[in-house]
């Protein structure tokens, strides 16, 4: 697989939890196909009033994203995903971000 992996993270690390909320999530880790680990910050989108998933797909759409695990990710969020061509997998709360990433790269849905 050669996409760049979006995690909605409550931390910026691969041993975090998996944030259940994708738009209100405390950040994204991205891993990219050579396993290279870094941390979007989605402190901005928390704080918005309305539209937090739309701005947080828009910012993973920036960041070269193509693949989004999440715990759960609201109607509007996945619509403005699939619009950017990032496909969402949910389901994986309860488990961390690097348990995450080894799950859906072993082909196991969230």
């Amino acid at each position: 697989m050669h996409a760049i992996i979006a995690v909605s993270s409550e931390g910026p690390t691969l041993g975090d939890a998996v944030d259940p909320r994708f738009g209100r999530a405390a950040g994204f880790v991205l891993v990219d196909p050579a396993g290279n680990v870094t941390y979007l910050d989605n402190g901005s989108s928390q704080a918005m009033a309305h539209g937090a998933g739309l701005e947080a797909a828009r910012r993973l759409a920036d960041a070269g994203a193509s693949v989004v695990l999440s715990g759960v990710v609201g109607p509007k969020a996945a619509a403005a995903l699939k619009t950017a061509g990032l496909t969402a997998v949910e389901g994986f709360d309860g488990r961390t971000v690097g348990e995450a990433v080894a799950a859906y790269r072993a082909g196991q849905a969230g």
